[in-house]
């Protein structure tokens, strides 16, 4: 077909626009695993099943394909993922019981997988100028996308007929249309080089150069993360089944209040030296998460969502300075390697936890099952702090330290 493609900076944010798309498809089920749990008959334990084999399938995919993109380029990955996306999303239309939730879900997270490397590496390619947006974008995708996806598909539980043949209904035509406009619209950013076929073999690929860097990051992305599994998997179900509040739009209110809330923690912190930015950002990240155990304790719902604001600010600045760390002055043809590391152990931090979540809360109960998690998610939180400080009094190879561009608003580059 014949192709048109987009000038450089229309072609970023229309894969910045894609991406938010994906991550909000995969935050569409946190509302709605309520609906089918009342629907088929199952309870918080097997939510978080469903919950983690996309997160499984996820990881899985992004071993094995995370880094094609640099080889045979990001634009046949991103239409080929697209269209997989569109196939999950007609699964769920399709859903009948556990069995067809659990395929959709597989289905799914073996296209978001595929597409996080490749989008992340595109957003790099094609940023431009001397204060980029790549790293703004990647780290703040993940937290508005999922949030936009919980909260609408909260809303239309409540307000619509027939909601989740309508939410996976527009979404299928939006992936499937996505996938046309890739193939048409975007240019391709990244050059075909040999090593296609052993770049298949699952590994993670963090280059010599970036390995200290991603050790030092490593307890932030998985504190942070964790705790968004927890809020993703189980967080309606803490605000009806703690505070006995059963709307549904209500309990998608608390992934945007912890996820949504990213961003502005970012805003907060441009300018900032990166590991400045997540110090502080953990420790604010802790002490939102100690507000959350206290509000379970008391009981207060007001509480538990001003806590979940608090955490969401403190994440949003942690995950940009740790991805601004990682990710700073890495090679283009290892950049979609790189991401795909980042988020490996970011999604397996997302998923493990909150699979032992939702299998403890079946015998200790929700309530202290999310409050023991919290007093863990603090202890990751204050030793990414220590680490990052022993790193910071290490001589640096650059005596000036990348900062946080004020333009950018959430993330330094990562440099050509």
């Amino acid at each position: 077909m014949p192709r048109r493609e987009l000038g450089r900076p229309a072609a970023f944010w229309t894969v910045a626009v894609l991406l938010v798309l994906v991550l909000a498809a995969s935050g569409v089920p946190s509302p709605l695993y309520r609906v089918y749990a009342e629907r088929f008959g199952f309870g918080s334990g097997v939510i978080t099943v469903v919950f983690a084999v996309y997160v499984f399938a996820l990881l899985l995919s992004l071993l094995v394909v995370g880094g094609l993109s640099d080889h045979v380029g990001r634009r046949p990955v991103l239409a080929a993922a697209l269209v997989l996306e569109a196939v999950s999303m007609v699964l769920f239309l399709a859903a009948d019981g556990v069995g067809w939730l659990l395929a959709a879900r597989v289905v799914q997270g073996l296209a978001t997988g595929a597409m996080t490397g490749a989008f992340g590496a595109a957003l790099l390619d094609l940023q431009r100028g001397e204060k980029p947006l790549g790293p703004l974008v990647n780290s703040a995708a993940p937290g508005f996308g999922l949030s936009l996806g919980a909260v609408g598909a909260g809303a239309a539980v409540e307000w619509l007929p027939a909601p989740t043949e309508w939410v996976f209904g527009a979404l299928t035509v939006l992936c499937l249309v996505a996938a046309v406009g890739v193939l048409v619209f975007l240019p391709e950013t990244s050059p075909q080089l040999p090593g296609a076929r052993s770049s298949l073999r699952p590994s993670v690929h963090v280059l010599p150069a970036q390995r200290r860097a991603f050790v030092v990051v490593l307890p932030c992305l998985v504190a942070t993360w964790a705790l968004g599994g927890l809020y993703a998997s189980l967080g309606p179900s803490l605000v009806s089944g703690v505070y006995g509040v059963q709307d549904h739009l209500v309990g998608s209110l608390v992934v945007l209040a912890l996820n949504g809330t990213g961003l502005v923690g970012s805003l907060a912190v441009r300018g900032v030296a990166p590991a400045r930015a997540m110090v502080v950002g953990a420790l604010v990240f802790a002490a939102g998460v100690a507000g959350t155990i206290v509000a379970l304790a008391v009981g207060s719902l007001a509480l538990f969502f001003t806590a979940a604001v608090v955490s969401g600010l403190g994440f949003g600045s942690a995950f940009l300075g740790a991805m601004a760390t990682v990710t700073h002055g890495v090679a283009p043809d290892a950049r979609a390697g790189l991401l795909a590391a980042v988020f490996t152990a970011s999604y397996l931090g997302f998923s493990l936890p909150a699979i032992a979540a939702g299998i403890a809360a079946g015998h200790i109960g929700l309530e202290r099952t999310a409050q023991v998690y919290g007093a863990g998610v603090i202890v990751l939180a204050l030793l990414a702090v220590a680490g990052l400080l022993l790193h910071a009094r290490r001589p640096a190879a650059d005596p000036e330290p990348a900062r946080i561009p004020v333009a950018a608003g959430r993330g330094p580059a990562a440099r050509d």
